[in-house]
C-alpha cells in the first residue's frame, strides 16, 4: 500500500511535523546518527537507506556508519552522540527498557531540556516512520550492480 496515496492529508502532516524536528536545532550529523540507529533496531531498509545516504551526503565518514551498531565499543563517537544513541535505544526498545534512569541521566548531563525534547520527539518520529515504512512493506530504491560499476 502506498500510505502517501491512501491518506495524503494525514502523511502530509506527517512529513510537516518531521521537517519541523528535523529543523529544530539539533545538529544535522547526530540526528542522521539517531535515525540511523532507531532504523537499524527497527529492520527499516527504507528508512536506513535513506538515512545512511543523506549522512554520507553530510561527510558521514563510511567507518562511523559501518561502527553504528557497536557505537558502545568504538571510540570513534563523542560523549554527546553516546548519550543520544543510548536515548535512542532506549526509547525504540521501550517496551522492554522501560527508559532506564541511567540512559535518561547521561542524556541530561549532554542535553539541555529544550534540546532533550527535540531529541526525544526525533526518536519518535523516526520510530513512526519506520512503522510506517515496514508495516506497508515499503522498498527502498535499488541501483543494479551494473549501474553502480
Amino acid at each position: 500500500m502506498n500510505a502517501f496515496a491512501a491518506a495524503p492529508a494525514l502523511m502530509k502532516e506527517m512529513i510537516d511535523f518531521s521537517m519541523k524536528v528535523q529543523g529544530s536545532g539539533l545538529e544535522a550529523s547526530l540526528m542522521e546518527l539517531v535515525k540511523i540507529r532507531a532504523s537499524q533496531i527497527n529492520g527499516c531498509a527504507m528508512c536506513l537507506h535513506m538515512h545512511a545516504l543523506e549522512a554520507r551526503k553530510q561527510g558521514e565518514t563510511e567507518e562511523r556508519l559501518y561502527l553504528l551498531s557497536a557505537w558502545r565499543e568504538s571510540p570513534l563517537f563523542t560523549d554527546r552522540e553516546r548519550a543520544a544513541l543510548a536515548w535512542t535505544e532506549a526509547l525504540t526498545l521501550v517496551s522492554q527498557t522501560h527508559a532506564p534512569d541511567a540512559d535518561y541521566a547521561a542524556m541530561r548531563a549532554h542535553f539541555s531540556e529544550e534540546e532533550s525534547v527535540k531529541l526525544t520527539l526525533l526518536i519518535g518520529v523516526i520510530n513512526s516512520w519506520n512503522r510506517v515504512q515496514i508495516g506497508f512493506h515499503a522498498v527502498h530504491p535499488v541501483v543494479s550492480r551494473s549501474e553502480a560499476a
